[in-house]
C-alpha cells in the first residue's frame, strides 16, 4: 500500500479540497500519512492567488522535489497554482510527476494510478465540475471546528482577481447535501461550523434562482448539538435584509460578519468592478451596528490598486478611522497576469504600496487595542483550544475566527477540557488578544 502525504497551502477552501481528496482515496491501494519522509507520494495543494502565496507554493514544491533525491518518492501538484501554471511548472521543474487542477480533485485515485504506470498525469479540464458530495472525513479526524464549503467558483470577475478562471463559475451545493454534511460532522464532535465559498452571499442564486444563504443557515441551525455557525466572505452587494435579521435573531449564528470590501473610493471600486459603492457600504455597516448588539465586523482592503491616488487613499484611511472595524486585513495590490487590472495604466510603485499598508495597519492597531480594552470586565463564552501551561489556556470567543483573528488567554486553577466552552471574565487586553480568567456565575 502506498502512503500519501497531503501538504495544504492557502485558504480554508483548499483545506476542504484536501479533505475531499483524502476521503476518497482508494483504501485498497493508498493510505494518508502526516509524515512526508515516510510518504511514497507528496501531494502539494497549492495556492496561486497573489504573489506571496505563489512564492510559498513554489518553495514548498521545491522542498518536496528535493525529498525525491535518492528515493522513489513522487510529487503530485493540485490547487490553484497547478491549475494556472501547469505548463510552466512541468517545463521548469522536471521533478514534478503530475498535476490535478481545481476541477479534478475527484480524479485523485486515477492520477495516483497513472504515477505508478510511469505516466505523467495532467488533469486540468472541467473547471465547472459538480461538487464531490458525500466525501466526509474519517470520524477520528473530525475537529470541534470544521469548514464547510457551500459553493464553488465565482461570477464576480473583479478586475484584480484570477479566481473565476481558476475555480469556474459560481456553483451552489444543495441545501440538503450541506445539511447532511453538517449533521455528520456534529454527530462526530464538531460544535462550530464555518461556512465558506468565494462569495457566500451569492449562495443559491444559480441553483434556486434566489439568494438562499438565510434559508441554509435556518436549516442547519436545527441540528441540536451545533453551537456556533460562522460565515466568511460575505460580499456586501447581496447582503440582504433577511440575512441581517437572521444575524440579529439566530442564537447559533455568531454575531461576526466577514465582509471583504477591498476599497471605499467609488472611483477605485468602479475600476475594481466591485458591484457596490461607498454609500451602500456605509449604509450596510450602519444597519449591522445599529440593529445587532455585539456585532463584530471584519473586512479586508487592497492598497495600491492601479491609479490609486493620494486622494483615494485618504478616503480609504478616513473611512477606516471613522468605521472602527473590529478586524481588518490589508494587502498590497498584486499584479496578476490574465486579469484586466494587469494592463491598467498608472501602476503604483511597490514602495508606495508598502507605506500605505503600514499606515493603515498602524491605524487599525490603535482601533483594535481600544476596542479590546473596552471588553475588560465583560464575560464571554470561550471555546478552549490549547493548553499553554499548568494554569493557562488559549481559545476563541465568537469575535474571533480561527487563524486569522486573535485569541483569548484563559487563567484557570481547574483543569479545562480542550474543545469545551467556558465562561471567561476579561481582565486585560493586548493589541489583538484578550486575557481573562474562568468565571463561575453566582446565580
Amino acid at each position: 500500500m502506498k502512503k500519501i502525504n497531503f501538504v495544504t497551502l492557502g485558504c480554508s477552501k483548499n483545506e476542504v479540497d484536501t479533505s475531499i481528496m483524502n476521503s476518497i482515496l482508494d483504501t485498497k491501494k493508498y493510505k494518508a500519512t502526516n509524515n512526508p519522509i515516510d510518504a511514497d507520494v507528496i501531494v502539494v495543494n497549492t495556492c496561486g492567488f497573489i504573489d506571496s502565496a505563489k512564492e510559498e507554493s513554489i518553495d514548498t514544491i521545491l522542498e518536496a522535489c528535493q525529498m525525491k533525491k535518492n528515493s522513489d518518492k513522487k510529487v503530485l501538484l493540485a490547487g490553484c497554482l497547478a491549475q494556472r501554471y501547469k505548463d510552466e511548472l512541468l517545463e521548469n521543474i522536471p521533478e514534478i510527476d503530475g498535476i490535478i487542477g481545481t476541477g479534478n480533485i475527484n480524479l485523485i485515485n486515477e492520477a495516483l494510478d497513472d504515477l505508478y504506470k510511469d505516466q505523467r498525469p495532467v488533469f486540468t479540464g472541467n473547471l465547472n465540475v459538480e461538487y464531490t458530495e458525500g466525501a466526509y472525513k474519517d470520524p477520528k479526524e473530525v475537529k470541534v471546528t470544521e469548514y464547510v464549503k457551500i459553493s464553488e467558483g465565482c461570477n464576480n470577475f473583479c478586475t484584480y482577481c484570477i479566481i473565476p478562471k481558476l475555480r469556474g463559475k459560481n456553483r451552489s451545493r444543495k441545501i440538503e447535501n450541506i445539511y447532511k454534511e453538517v449533521e455528520y460532522l456534529v454527530k462526530n464532535g464538531t460544535r462550530e461550523i464555518i461556512l465558506i465559498a468565494q462569495n457566500t452571499t451569492d449562495y443559491g442564486i444559480d441553483l434556486y434562482n434566489a439568494y438562499k444563504l438565510t434559508n441554509l443557515i435556518k436549516e442547519i441551525s436545527k441540528i441540536k448539538e451545533l453551537k456556533w455557525i460562522r460565515v466568511l466572505y460575505l460580499y456586501p452587494d447581496n447582503f440582504k435584509e433577511d440575512l441581517i435579521e437572521e444575524f440579529k435573531n439566530n442564537k447559533k449564528l455568531v454575531k461576526y460578519a466577514d465582509i471583504p470590501l477591498q476599497h471605499i473610493s467609488n472611483r477605485i471600486l468602479k475600476l475594481m468592478n466591485r458591484r457596490t459603492n461607498q454609500e451602500d457600504i456605509e449604509s450596510l455597516i450602519k444597519k449591522l451596528r445599529n440593529r445587532i448588539p455585539g456585532m463584530v465586523i471584519r473586512t479586508t482592503f487592497i492598497v495600491g490598486f492601479p491609479s490609486e491616488t493620494d486622494e483615494d487613499f485618504e478616503i480609504l484611511k478616513s473611512f477606516i478611522e471613522e468605521s472602527k472595524f473590529d478586524k481588518v486585513g490589508v494587502f498590497t495590490y498584486s499584479r496578476e497576469e490574465g486579469t484586466p487590472a494587469y494592463s491598467m495604466k498608472n501602476q503604483v510603485d511597490e514602495e508606495i504600496k508598502r507605506k500605505r499598508l503600514e499606515e493603515i495597519m498602524e491605524i487599525q492597531a490603535d482601533i483594535s487595542a481600544n476596542s479590546l480594552s473596552e471588553k475588560v470586565g465583560e464575560v464571554f463564552e470561550v471555546l478552549v483550544e490549547e493548553k499553554i501551561d499548568e494554569t493557562t489556556y488559549s481559545g476563541r470567543t465568537y469575535m474571533d475566527a480561527p487563524e486569522i483573528d486573535g485569541v483569548t488567554y484563559i487563567s484557570s486553577d481547574k483543569e479545562l477540557n480542550i474543545n469545551s466552552f467556558v465562561d471567561v471574565k476579561i481582565t486585560d487586553s493586548i493589541e489583538y488578544d484578550l486575557i481573562g480568567e474562568c468565571y463561575e456565575s453566582t446565580k
